[in-house]
């Protein structure tokens, strides 16, 4: 078996026909500044093949589906083992999915419930248990004595909720005798039938049930034959297995031997793992499905500032748009009849006279409508619809996306009033391990939960039961903990992790695979990490590769690099300048490399905050009272105005809600209306000193191929311009919408504009390839045979930001917004690369970008989370002087951050803690960093003093020099 990866002539994207040899069965760190081709070499090329090589490995069936995937451009490969890439940008969106069902650890929490779990009746709260023939026919008499007569059907329930035809099903219970039966709650005779497709080949994706009718039982005067319905009722259990299904008078009873309340007559039938399932119709609330939450309109999202009358506008779905007239016309006559007029501000108005105008009335009214454009009136008379009744019925007619995104506006999410946002069936959440639900349990975060099932108090024989099941739940559990992910709860939104959550929470499952021989690629997997954090991280690698596997991990954080094997820099610099193999082998032999700026700063020749100065701390702030969302312990945090406040912490101390979901949505429904649900705080103090804000966070700049940075920065507006103003273009009769990807007429048909075609890819991750029409340039052949100074449309897309700005350099609007592009590290992107292939670290630094070519008052709040993600020591330090830039025009930077650079370089610190979860949530620190490093109790602390004597150390060294 070769101990080495050998990879020869590698030339994907910008690696410059490299060769290389990587050890295998070690940990292999990829370093060098953004962009300068590490996810290029470790994702484009080596995982790339090695999935290549995957799918050639498949049968001639199945390739013939996949076989369109490109073959990196690389000479050869060799001693690639099996390849499994673990990377940020695949957090899912679904709301069905949490941190328990993508690591799985709820499956087998469904199953140790349905084994051992003990159930409770959901009214009375007694335990349920077997319940005897005798009772259950004891509880059907009970339902039907208060009733003069009707029709009694006995059923025996052997399909519940599944896929199929069931012919043979069918075909049998007719040759048993049995006449009816009742499918999907429709009673069908089954005696004269000769063909059994009662369910078609196209419904037999959808779940179906069916109940056998045992007995249809006439009663008079409350009175019944108790004989003739035990046995019936003894012969639905023996059919079903345990289970009957009563049906009278249009009401449906169900009743298990197994799993009864004799006092409220209450069944939850057998307890299967699909009972506590959320995404199964057998678990899941029936009200909100599932989902926990529901959509409403929100009264003060339609109308948001009651001082205003309807002609100024209060009725804000309905102030503007086709019908605004003939709706204010409507409300003129509805006013009249109950006693408003349009002049009449909304808070002027009773309770009444809003709910009509919010909710309608039967009332007839007579409207009277004349029409501006056309001189025409017309009069008829009827009911008032209602504002949210209309948009309501708009909301579900509507073929629309745009129309029903537009709608969303005035809807809130609210927990769902059936279950209260715990998703399961009320008998479900009724079964309870230790006086625990399923979900109490899926509450609780996972170090708590590890306690929870630590000393749980079972009896000998449950013991025995659930002894392998909690194997394996301890199992993964343990394996969240050691990528540091404690402080999650299992019922965490899998929307709402961040992309280092996502990819340690994937790195855990890995782990809990014990497979050996594996190639792991990991892209910065330190992301959101805190530094306490990493070592946890580190030793989890280290598993990995002590079990045999090859561990490749793109990284910047220096603990991870010290920590490696075997370290490959790439560079010297990004784009067009990087590419090359500047340095490889162990820690020592790279730092002693003069042409590596990585060495440079590992070895602390060259340090992130050179000559920086910190600004005094003014009278201004920003203070929140009594923050207590989520794990936020009633704190009074106060933001000082005009500098650099670092908001740090260790993972899962409550950093995002305090700054994200109080002080960041608070600050944008204040000045902007907005519909941002705020964290519960008691009120912020300090608006009148800021006038705007803007966030900047690493979600995508766009979703399809066609989104990139010089649309996002408004660039391509200008460049469209000059194309628009060539000779040929005017020959030809062109504007500047030929020269769009988004628009017919000059883009490729075949792609839309895009350059490539998604394929989608089932079991693998989706694949673009590119469009055999275009050939990736996105147009079509008219468009791209006009040319401004000899490149045409596609060429441009195919600059570097750099490159461009040297070929733009007399043009001032479009030089501005590219030096923007360069001044945040970002002058190695390709103006026309994708958005789909940015990381968050980048598409957080477009943004950045595009804020700061705006007009700026001096009094901005900028909140950024992590921008570090994804930069190297030489990117922090350009980001650091655009932060410093824009606190010295005045404004404000509140930053969420592990990174000791910027921690060490900002102005004023908040540090949270101690712990993560519940144990979270306190303010350890606030001051100086020398100050919070001085601070016994702060976590950051601790890293914080190490780090600020390095710096001195190294200014010392660098003066001396």
């Amino acid at each position: 078996m070769e101990s080495k990866i050998t990879i020869k002539g590698a030339r994907q994207h910008n690696l410059k026909n490299i060769n290389l040899e990587i050890p295998k069965n070690k940990l292999v760190v990829i370093t060098g500044l953004s962009g300068s081709g590490k996810s290029t070499l470790a994702f484009d090329t080596i995982f790339a093949e090695g999935q290549r090589r995957y799918v050639e490995s498949l049968s001639a069936y199945a390739r013939q589906f996949l076989q369109i995937m490109d073959k990196p451009d690389v000479d050869s490969i060799e001693g690639l083992s099996p390849a499994i890439s673990i990377q940020q940008k695949t957090t899912n969106k679904n709301p069905r999915s949490t941190v328990g069902t993508i690591t799985e650890i709820y499956d087998y929490l469904r199953l140790l419930y349905s084994k051992i779990g003990v159930p409770y009746c959901p009214n009375c709260n007694r335990e349920i248990s077997y319940q005897s023939l005798d009772a259950i026919v004891g509880s059907i008499l009970n339902i039907i004595k208060n009733k003069d007569k009707g029709i009694v059907y006995v059923l025996s329930p052997i399909i519940r909720e599944r896929k199929g035809t069931y012919e043979k099903i069918l075909r049998d219970l007719k040759e048993e005798g049995y006449t009816r039966i009742r499918i999907d709650k429709q009673i069908v005779d089954i005696s004269e039938m000769e063909e059994f497709n009662i369910i078609s080949s196209q419904e037999k994706h959808i779940r179906h049930s069916i109940e056998i009718v045992i007995d249809r039982i006439v009663t008079e005067k409350s009175s019944i034959e108790k004989d003739r319905l035990s046995e019936s009722v003894q012969a639905a259990i023996g059919k079903s297995g345990g289970v009957v299904e009563i049906l009278f008078e249009g009401e449906e009873f169900l009743f298990s031997q197994k799993n009864s309340c004799p006092i409220c007559n209450i069944s939850i039938g057998e307890m299967e793992p699909r009972s506590f399932s959320f995404n199964s119709p057998f678990g899941a609330c029936p009200h909100c499905h599932g989902l926990g939450v529901e959509t409403e309109f929100d009264p003060d999202l339609i109308i948001p500032d009651k001082t205003l009358s309807i002609l100024e506008g209060a009725i804000k779905p309905w102030s503007s748009g086709q019908f605004s007239s003939f709706r204010t016309s409507m409300l003129k006559d509805v006013g009249k009849r109950f006693g408003f007029n349009l002049n009449t501000p909304i808070n002027k108005m009773t309770k009444n006279q809003l709910d009509v105008i919010l909710y309608g009335t039967d009332l007839r009214i007579r409207y009277n409508y004349t029409s501006k454009s056309s001189d025409s009136s017309w009069e008829y008379s009827g009911k008032f619809e209602g504002v949210i009744s209309n948009l309501q019925r708009i909301y579900n007619d509507t073929e629309s996306e745009s129309k029903r995104e537009e709608i969303r506006r005035y809807m809130i999410e609210k927990p769902c009033e059936s279950c209260k946002g715990q998703r399961l069936k009320k008998e479900i959440l009724a079964v309870k391990i230790n006086g625990h639900s399923i979900i109490d349990v899926c509450n609780l975060s996972v170090d708590r939960i590890i306690n929870f099932f630590s000393n749980l108090d079972l009896d000998h024989a449950t013991s025995i039961i659930s002894r392998q099941v909690l194997k394996e739940i301890n199992s993964r559990l343990k394996f969240l903990s050691n990528v540091g992910l404690d402080y999650l709860s299992l019922n965490r939104n899998a929307g709402t992790l961040s992309g280092g959550e996502s990819q340690r929470i994937r790195l855990a499952t890995q782990i809990g695979t014990n497979l050996t021989g594996v190639l792991y690629v990991l892209d910065e997997p330190t992301i959101g990490l805190h530094q306490r954090d990493n070592k946890l991280l580190i030793n989890t690698l280290l598993k990995l590769r002590d079990i045999g596997n090859t561990v490749i991990v793109v990284e910047h954080d220096e603990e991870i690099i010290r920590s490696a094997d075997w370290i490959i820099d790439i560079g010297p610099e990004a784009g067009v300048h990087g590419g090359q193999v500047v340095a490889e082998g162990e820690l020592d032999k790279v730092l002693l490399n003069p042409n590596s700026i990585t060495a440079e700063y590992l070895s602390g020749k060259k340090i992130v905050n050179e000559n920086y100065e910190r600004k005094p701390i003014g009278k201004k702030f920003l203070k929140i009272k009594g923050a207590r969302e989520n794990n936020l312990k009633n704190i009074n945090p106060s933001f000082p105005l005009g500098v650099i406040t670092a908001v740090t912490g260790v993972s899962g101390s409550g950093k995002s809600t305090l700054v994200n979901d109080i002080l960041f949505n608070y600050l944008n429904n204040h000045f902007y209306k907005s519909k941002y649900k705020v964290g519960m705080h008691d009120g912020i103090s300090g608006l009148e000193f800021v006038d705007k804000v803007i966030g900047i966070d690493q979600s995508p700049i766009g979703r399809t191929p066609r989104s990139n940075a010089i649309t996002y920065v408004n660039a391509f507006t200008h460049i469209r311009d000059l194309f628009a103003k060539t000779q040929t273009a005017r020959e030809r009769g062109y504007k500047m919408g030929r020269f769009s990807f988004n628009l017919q007429g000059g883009r490729c048909d075949m792609c839309d504009g895009a350059g490539v075609r998604k394929i989608e890819m089932q079991f693998l991750p989706d694949v673009y390839i590119t469009c055999d029409q275009c050939k990736g340039n996105r147009y079509n052949h008219d468009t791209l045979e006009v040319r401004y100074k000899g490149k045409n449309i596609a060429d441009i897309l195919n600059m570097t930001v750099e490159e461009a700005l040297e070929f733009f350099k007399n043009n001032v609007p479009i030089k501005n917004k590219l030096k923007l592009l360069e001044d945040v590290g970002l002058g190695y992107l390709h103006l026309g690369q994708s958005a789909t292939t940015l990381s968050g670290g980048e598409a957080q630094r477009i943004k950045l970008a595009t804020e700061l070519s705006k007009k700026d008052s001096g009094n901005t709040v900028y909140i950024l989370d992590e921008p570090t993600t994804g930069l190297h020591f030489a990117d922090v330090k350009k980001l650091l002087k655009i932060l410093i830039r824009l606190r010295d025009l005045g404004n404000t930077i509140i930053i969420i951050e592990h990174n000791l650079d910027i921690i060490s370089s900002a102005d004023w610190i908040i540090d949270l803690g101690p712990e993560g979860g519940d144990k979270g949530g306190y303010i350890i620190a606030t001051g100086t960093p020398e100050e919070v490093s001085e601070n016994p109790k702060s976590q950051t602390g601790k890293f914080l003093k190490d780090k600020l004597s390095s710096i001195r150390k190294n200014e010392i060294i660098l003066k001396n020099e």
